[in-house]
C-alpha cells in the first residue's frame, strides 16, 4: 500500500509539560516523521501562506478565532494530483481548541478521500482526540477511518513504539 502523511505541526512557543517552551520542530512533526520511517509514506506539510504567530498566546487566540468563526486559512502549497495514487492517509496535527486547527480542515476539502483508509493522529497537552476523529469523519464519510491516535506533545520522543503498534494494528 502506498501511503501519505499529511500533517500540520506548530514551531515557536507551544504548551509542553506544563509550561510554555520553544520548540524548533513541532511534535505532530516529529510523530509524522516516525510515521514516515516505519512505513516508507511520502510527506506532506500542511502550511499557512500565513505562518501562524511564534507567541503562544497569539498563536491560541488566532486559532480560536478561526475555529469560531469555521475559517479555512489559505495554504502555501498542495500537493501535485488528486491523491489518487495512495492508498493509506495518516492526517496528523496539534489539538487546537478540540480539535485539528483550521488548516487540516482547508487541506481535507481540497481532495476526495472516497475509499481510502484514513489514520487520524494528533498532538495534545490534556484534550487527547478531541473532536478531531469526528470531524474526520463527518468530512469524510465515504472514507475508511481508523482509530485515532493521541500522544502527549512532551512525550513524542519517546512514543516511536506506540506509533508502530497503532499502524501495526489497524494496517493490515
Amino acid at each position: 500500500m502506498k501511503a501519505l502523511v499529511a500533517y500540520f505541526s506548530h514551531t515557536g512557543q507551544n504548551w509542553f509539560g506544563g509550561g510554555i517552551v520553544n520548540l524548533v520542530k513541532g511534535n505532530t512533526e516529529v510523530v509524522a516523521e516516525y510515521i514516515r520511517d516505519i512505513t516508507g509514506a511520502d510527506m506532506f506539510k500542511i502550511e499557512t501562506s500565513k505562518p501562524y504567530p511564534d507567541n503562544y498566546n497569539e498563536c491560541t487566540d488566532l486559532a480560536k478565532e478561526e475555529k469560531n468563526k469555521d475559517v479555512r486559512p489559505t495554504l502555501k502549497k498542495l500537493p501535485a494530483g488528486d491523491l489518487s495514487e495512495y492508498d493509506v492517509i495518516f492526517i496528523g496535527g496539534p489539538v487546537w481548541w478540540g480539535t485539528y486547527p483550521m488548516a487540516v480542515f482547508t487541506f481535507l476539502e481540497r481532495y476526495n478521500f472516497d475509499g481510502k483508509i484514513i489514520m487520524p493522529f494528533v498532538t495534545h497537552e490534556g484534550s487527547h482526540l478531541g473532536e478531531s476523529v469526528e470531524d474526520v469523519k463527518n468530512m469524510l464519510k465515504d472514507a475508511d477511518i481508523k482509530p485515532g491516535l493521541a500522544l502527549y506533545g512532551s512525550n513524542v520522543g519517546v512514543s516511536r513504539e506506540e506509533v508502530e503498534k497503532w499502524i501495526q494494528e489497524n494496517i493490515k
